[in-house]
């Protein structure tokens, strides 16, 4: 059922600026997840459609021929022979080509005959369709879809490198994506350690429990229970009160009495406590810190031969309290690894590709060392810093479980692929024991049908492992 809403802000009065009452509407519909095409050209040599409907004496859509459009539009998806599609606006063809020629660095050579009107003329309710044979349409063919990253048409070409540059040059001063390539052009070094075998608990568990506290500003607590179960354990969450002193107490004693009937203790990604500058974390560590609930870790950890994860905010409440690399809450120092601001100096989110660069964790039983997973991130301060001494040490150890790696599978500082520069394109470390795991990307994120259009392998297993772990 699509949903309609409204907002009515946009009213009022600033500085010198009258805005008169504005309604700002939106109408989303839904399908099958299955149907979703994106908007990148997907290979050379595919054919690209141009369908529009009627306009009237004030060039606005026909509202019959609008249907008409959509209905054919749909049609041709559900046959699957879509592979990608964009909605035209006031960009007209020229913006669409443009932009579907970015995502995967392909080109276009128009073979219609097209004036700069129709090239840049808005054409609201049409599409722009790249087919994959010969289909009935009720449009035209403008063109293909070239491996040179170029547009052609019958009298220019237009690089789409200068292109590219142009368009996102507009707001690097202001909303940055590069970064000094001084910076990026170092070597990193490519780490390998792999394991064969895996210690196991003392006392076997046929659904192990998983902890999962929700801190204000947590926001991935609901991927994080739906991964765990569906892997087969039982996952609580629990929110964490923070109204005041009293409400905090009950939350440590709460936090406590699950942390001992629980087998895995899972600290999910969010922006806990605003995502505080400089610290992100903090007020988990602060609260992990509590002498009741570091004893409870320590003996799940020590005693009772548990696990620990986590992933983005949960990695930086691990290397925070000292859990990675160092296996217990313990006092830090200036050797000591964190993670600071993204070189970038601003939020990172985006799909990058990992290296499993070590399988000593349980974590990570399902996997190969060299294994490449496709993985989200989404993060402000991910950048792993830790001194030479250390990731001598760390890698010596086993504990650099994953890494940045560019397209060709090599660690890199290249911010496409290393979106925060960490110290040796470092992306996730272990506990010396490996039962504990801190990382930036967010593994939580995988399912059937998402992020369908990006390439590679999505699933690293993290969840099932951890739950066989016990079995």
């Amino acid at each position: 059922i699509a949903s309609i809403g409204g907002k009515d802000s946009m009213s009022g009065t600033f500085e010198n600026i009258d805005v008169p009452p504005t309604l700002c509407s939106f109408a989303v519909s839904v399908t099958e997840s299955e149907k979703v095409v994106s908007t990148e050209f997907k290979k050379a040599g595919n054919k690209v459609i141009f369908i529009r409907p009627a306009y009237d004496e004030n060039k606005l859509p026909d509202f019959e021929s609008v249907k008409t459009v959509f209905e054919k539009v749909e049609e041709l998806i559900n046959q699957r022979k879509v592979v990608s599609s964009w909605t035209i606006g006031f960009g007209g063809i020229s913006e669409g080509i443009a932009k579907m020629c970015f995502g995967n660095k392909l080109g276009f050579k128009f073979t219609a005959n097209l004036s700069a009107q129709d090239l840049f003329r808005p054409c609201y309710g049409g599409f722009l369709l790249e087919v994959t044979d010969d289909i009935d349409y009720n449009g035209y063919v403008i063109g293909e879809v070239t491996d040179e990253y170029n547009i052609v048409t019958a009298n220019y070409t237009v690089s789409l490198n200068r292109l590219e540059e142009l368009w996102a040059g507009k707001l690097e001063s202001v909303y940055p994506a590069t970064v000094d390539e001084t910076l990026t052009s170092k070597p990193c070094k490519e780490y390998n350690f792999n394991v064969s075998a895996y210690p196991s608990p003392a006392i076997k568990i046929a659904k192990p429990r998983v902890l999962i506290p929700v801190f204000p500003g947590t926001n991935c607590e609901y991927d994080t229970a739906r991964a765990f179960e569906k892997a087969g354990a039982i996952a609580e969450t629990f929110v964490i009160k923070n109204l005041n002193e009293k409400m905090i107490e009950q939350s440590v004693l709460a936090v406590e009495k699950h942390i001992r009937n629980s087998q895995i203790v899972m600290l999910p990604g969010g922006f806990s406590g605003g995502d505080e500058p400089d610290g992100s974390g903090k007020f988990i560590t602060a609260f992990f810190r509590n002498p009741r609930l570091k004893d409870a870790i320590h003996d799940l950890i020590k005693n009772r031969d548990g696990l620990m994860l986590g992933i983005c905010n949960g990695f930086q409440a691990l290397i925070k309290l000292g859990l990675v690399p160092y296996g217990e809450i313990c006092e830090l120092t200036d050797q000591s690894p964190t993670l600071t601001f993204n070189t970038i100096n601003r939020h990172q989110s985006k799909m990058v590709n990992t290296r499993i660069s070590s399988n000593k964790s349980p974590w990570l039983a399902g996997v190969n060392v060299g294994d490449i997973h496709s993985v989200a991130i989404s993060h402000g301060e991910g950048r792993f810093v830790a001194s030479p001494e250390m990731l001598e040490q760390l890698a010596a150890n086993g504990q650099i479980a994953t890494q940045y790696v560019d397209f060709d599978g090599k660690p890199t500082l290249d911010i496409d692929c290393n979106p925060n520069t960490s110290v040796d394109a470092i992306e996730g470390i272990t506990s010396p024991d490996g039962r504990i795991f801190g990382k930036m990307g967010h593994s939580e994120r995988k399912g059937e049908d998402i992020c369908k259009n990006v390439p590679g392998e999505k699933d690293q297993k993290i969840f099932e492992s951890g739950v066989k772990y016990f079995l």
